[in-house]
């Protein structure tokens, strides 16, 4: 049985007047004759969408939808009133956010992230912004695991982000150097999971292994660059963000470590190669 509000692979078993007739082993589906792509013929499998349209008609689509039912996305309002918000889904069939489901009430052009969910009298799509409805408690990651995020939220502490479509976290702001909107999408890091099970969040890779990579990274700017770099202790997080996209911390762990090797001399803003250290042959994979 098809899917509502999801993708589905359908089989063509008809022509009629209005479009395709589509099955799904069980019943027939209509895929209007606007979204037919060419060379569709009978007997052909096709992925389409399929949604009710507003006669609570079940329909297809071959237009591409911005989210499905069970996914966290970023959509815009294209119009609000008292009762509610319709977002654009990207199919010419908007998602409609009742009032109530509204974590802060919707503006006409503005975006939101929200999830999205089936209403369970009629079936019809629905979003909610009220994002910690939907979320999971039984997290599946530990420190130091690569995610994907979606910025979801700005906070007086930082951005509330979804993590790998399923659960929610936090990036501080004093540990963010780069701009960031609702509806960014980024790669993220596991930084912390606190007793209470809420997550702290990193754009950085964490642990030691990040602190050899980036001395790696700072040896070879280094032989590139004619041994000097302009970023030394006393630099400023923008700088180094803007240079190596990593953290003041992370830069300091790493040309800490350098200058105890005496690869290094260091300075309030800049870092010298020493020319009686080798350099690495990054091209040289015989330690590996």
């Amino acid at each position: 049985m098809a899917e509502i509000g999801k993708y589905n692979i359908l089989r063509v078993v008809a022509e009629n007047s209005d479009g395709l007739s589509l099955s799904d082993g069980e019943s027939e589906i209509l895929l209007p004759f606007a979204d037919v792509l060419p060379n569709v013929g009978i007997n052909d499998n096709i992925t389409v969408f399929v949604f009710l349209n507003k006669e609570g008609q079940i329909v297809a689509t071959t237009k591409q939808a911005l989210g499905e039912v069970g996914d966290f996305v970023f959509l815009t309002v294209v119009d609000a009133s008292e009762d509610g918000a319709f977002l654009d889904l990207g199919i010419g069939k908007d998602v409609y956010v009742p009032a109530k489901e509204q974590q802060k009430p919707m503006s006409k052009g503005a975006g939101y992230v929200v999830y999205l969910y089936l209403d369970e009298r009629n079936q019809r799509m629905l979003a909610s912004s009220k994002l910690y409805k939907f979320v999971e408690e039984d997290l599946d990651f530990e420190v130091g695991d690569e995610v994907s995020l979606l910025i979801s939220e700005q906070t007086d502490l930082g951005f509330n982000a979804i993590i790998n479509n399923r659960y929610i976290g936090l990036l501080y702001h004093n540990e963010i150097f780069s701009n960031l909107a609702i509806g960014d999408k980024r790669k993220g890091w596991i930084k912390n999971i606190r007793v209470e099970g809420k997550v702290d969040l990193s754009l950085q890779p964490q642990g030691f292994g990040h602190v050899l990579q980036t001395k790696e990274v700072l040896l070879h700017a280094l032989t590139v660059e004619g041994g000097r770099i302009g970023l030394g202790d006393k630099s400023t997080p923008e700088e180094i963000y803007e240079r190596f996209q990593i953290s003041k911390k992370a830069f300091k762990k790493a040309i800490g470590g350098l200058y105890k090797e005496r690869a290094i001399e260091l300075g309030d803003h800049e870092i010298r190669l020493i020319t009686n250290h080798p350099p690495k042959d990054f091209n040289d994979t015989s330690g590996e």
